[in-house]
């Protein structure tokens, strides 16, 4: 397998994205949502993991202030678990750290115990729920806390 490139997502990502977010997904961001957050939303950092041009993951997160809420993160079922997801996190931290974020957040569904595993390592903890967030199961999400992104960092070195 050749490297994996981690950079900041184009809009000539977008329609294999998008593909990635279908197959990831039951209710997948449509393609107008991606496109808003690259053009329109100044809050927002994308990043994908490229190989070759075949866009394998990425992630998104809003960074407000001192913090950033993570909005999503797709891997392609193939290339799960050989640390792709924790390179785009890390990726996004680094970014949020740089833009004055301190902490991360994000929502991840109750039932979700290999992502929950993989938030853990990287430093979040559970501090809440909202009840019924998935509107296409009802499923609850646990709303996750990394109050030290700077720690996480760190660690990764």
């Amino acid at each position: 397998m050749n490297e994996i490139v981690y950079r900041e997502m184009t809009l000539p990502d977008i329609e294999q994205v998008y593909v990635l977010e279908c197959k990831c997904f039951t209710q997948p961001w449509s393609v107008e949502s991606l496109i808003g957050e690259l053009v329109q939303n100044d809050v927002a950092y994308y990043v994908v993991a490229d190989i070759d041009g075949r866009i394998v993951g990425y992630a998104g997160c809003w960074i407000m202030y001192d913090e950033a809420h993570m909005t999503n993160i797709a891997v392609a079922e193939d290339m799960r678990r050989i640390g792709i997801a924790t390179r785009l996190i890390l990726n996004m931290m680094y970014e949020a750290q740089k833009r004055g974020a301190s902490k991360m957040t994000l929502e991840v569904r109750e039932f979700n115990f290999g992502a929950q595993d993989l938030y853990a390592s990287l430093g979040f903890s559970k501090i809440g729920i909202r009840r019924k967030y998935y509107s296409d199961t009802g499923e609850n999400a646990f709303i996750l806390w990394n109050n030290a992104i700077a720690d996480t960092i760190e660690k990764q070195k």
